[in-house]
């Protein structure tokens, strides 16, 4: 029981260290004049994925490479089958190019990525260094295109309340993702799970929560345009961030099932959405509800590999 309870700790230390370091870091660079494009690109991006980090190189470190890999895989096909279906569901949202831009292509050309990266058996130095130079290419586009997030940052105006929130949130992450990847891999040892199938599920539903929360406020908000642009930047980060920074840190083994099952899992669904948004530009509750029904029937088919 004390397991369980140390878990749902370490989700809820994610969910509530995420928030505050992305408002506090952002308090931060608003006091010193940084402007909110790079803000949002760059600070808010970092900070909603400090969890999928943290956890990942946590995993990886702690020589458990399922869960390291599960996460990032897991929390990709989260975001889309299960952030973006519940947001669908909620009310019809919108699936515009004019949304999400080139970063569609960001999104999806860092998916097709994933069999060359898992093809060795291992994501070692030479890949983390070409998924970072990847980021670095993806941020100084970004910078010099038009895109604004000014509408979507929320931070204190306080310096020092954005010290603390930054110092807390980021105390509040690290604590949480110890212990989630602790109590993670007891569990499944204690039930005979695969440390892959963890990190694809708990683990990576946990490091999805400050988008999962992110978009079902908008959507109850009526902001619901929002959340594919959330979930492209999200699905972008956490390739080519925390599976590049985690590589350099400490090579990963690859579990062979993430190359011949979960790859062309997050292939597939990621080239539904690039389809959705080119021609049909749109998704309604029903497309939210299969999205939903398609992530449950993953999760039951895939437990047992």
């Amino acid at each position: 029981m004390i397991t369980y309870l140390i878990l749902v700790g370490g989700l809820l230390a994610l969910f509530l260290g995420g928030d505050w370091l992305v408002k506090g870091a952002s308090g931060l660079a608003l006091r010193f004049g940084i402007s909110p494009m790079i803000i949002g690109l760059t600070i808010v991006g970092f900070g909603t994925s400090t969890p999928e980090l943290l956890v990942s190189l946590n995993a990886a470190l702690g020589g458990q490479p399922g869960i390291a890999i599960g996460n990032v895989v897991g929390s990709n096909i989260a975001n889309i089958l299960l952030v973006l279906g519940i947001a669908a569901v909620i009310g019809p949202i919108a699936m515009r190019m004019a949304d999400v831009g080139k970063d569609i292509y960001w999104m999806t050309g860092a998916a097709l990525a994933l069999p060359l990266i898992f093809w060795s058996g291992e994501v070692g130095l030479l890949e983390g260094l070409a998924l970072v130079l990847a980021l670095l290419v993806f941020l100084f586009l970004s910078f010099k295109g038009s895109r604004n997030d000014e509408d979507v940052i929320s931070a204190p105006s306080s310096l020092w309340l954005g010290i603390g929130l930054t110092l807390l949130g980021l105390i509040t992450v690290m604590a949480g993702a110890h212990y989630l990847v602790q109590s993670a891999s007891i569990i499944a040892r204690q039930f005979g799970i695969s440390e892959a199938m963890i990190g694809l599920s708990i683990v990576a539903i946990g490091t999805s929560l400050p988008e999962l929360a992110t978009t079902v406020m908008a959507a109850i908000r009526g902001e619901r345009d929002i959340a594919l642009g959330n979930i492209v930047g999200s699905n972008i980060f956490n390739i080519l961030a925390i599976l590049g920074i985690t590589a350099i840190i400490v090579p990963i083994p690859v579990d062979p099932r993430f190359l011949t099952v979960d790859t062309p899992v997050v292939i597939a669904i990621t080239l539904l959405v690039l389809a959705l948004v080119f021609f049909v530009g749109r998704m309604n509750r029903i497309m939210g509800g299969a999205m939903l029904l398609a992530y449950v029937a993953y999760i039951a088919l895939t437990a047992g590999l």
